[in-house]
């Protein structure tokens, strides 16, 4: 069986976007499983997306106040598919990442991440793959707005980064 996730993170609703774009929902209707990487911003979007999903794996980011705090885990895991899941906000500079993060969740094979806005997509020495969806909300200094669409299933991790057109992830 496989399973279908959405990823995202840094959404900044509402302070870079009074919601996310129609396409993104229209991805959490359709997911299975949606893994948040942090920096909602508003415990309303939260609530939104746990009513509206089917399945939300999630952390808090470095934007995150107190409420969103008590409510999420630095650092979320779990197992799908086969696949031993983390989700984490921060993972550091660029430099280095692999290494520091090979080494921060030894037992992961998937670790989704957010804060910088840009996607990433690499795999460690060990296997660990680290997967950054960037963001749906703020492009910050990417040419689009994006998220990913995962197929996990057997062990294994297949990736789609998305794209959003310029009118739609502007949503201000």
């Amino acid at each position: 069986m496989t399973t279908r996730a959405l990823l995202i993170a840094d959404t900044h609703v509402p302070k870079r976007a009074r919601a996310l774009p129609a396409q993104v929902w229209d991805e959490v209707e359709a997911a299975d499983l949606v893994i948040h990487a942090g920096d909602w911003v508003s415990e309303d979007l939260l609530d939104e997306l746990q009513e509206r999903s089917h399945a939300l794996l999630a952390c808090w980011g470095n934007n995150d106040g107190p409420g969103l705090r008590a409510r999420l885990p630095e650092a979320g895991t779990a197992v799908v598919g086969g696949v031993r899941i983390a989700v984490v906000h921060e993972t550091g500079a660029a430099k280095g990442r692999e290494a520091r993060m090979q080494d921060a969740f030894p037992d992961t094979d998937l670790l989704v991440f957010g804060h910088s806005h840009i996607p990433w997509d690499t795999n460690t020495p060990n296997g660990l793959r680290l997967l950054n969806p960037g963001s749906p909300t703020d492009r910050r200094r990417q040419p689009y707005c994006t998220y990913m669409v995962a197929n996990i299933g057997n062990g294994t991790v297949d990736v789609e980064l998305h794209r959003l057109p310029l009118r739609t992830s502007r949503t201000r």
